[in-house]
């Protein structure tokens, strides 16, 4: 069964993801998803399994994009940054950007 977090925990995790990490969001649906051309992405919710992100493409359609963690299914609040920061660092892989130092 896929762990699901707490409301409180869901609310903090996706108003850091989309009040600090605009672009990440952007970054990182445009490496997994098949649409390339996204012009707007925000993190809508995530659970032990993966997290999901709707985004908006150049011509105005909005979809969900859902992306497994890369370390595999998730139990803790802190694994959450460490997949997330993983998902970041390969989505630098996949479009040949040069990833900023984690702090």
């Amino acid at each position: 069964m896929t762990h699901i977090f707490e409301a409180d925990v869901q609310s903090a995790v996706l108003r850091h993801m989309n009040g600090d990490h605009t672009d990440d969001n952007l970054l990182i649906t445009r490496a997994f998803s098949p649409e390339r051309e996204i012009v707007a992405a925000s993190m809508t919710g995530f659970d032990g399994a993966g997290g999901t992100w709707e985004v908006v493409s150049g011509t105005g359609e909005t979809a969900d994009v859902r992306i497994d963690w890369p370390g595999g299914p998730i139990t803790e609040r802190a694994e959450v940054r460490r997949e997330v920061v993983a998902l970041y660092d390969e989505a630098c892989r996949r479009l040949g950007v040069e990833p900023r130092p984690h702090a």
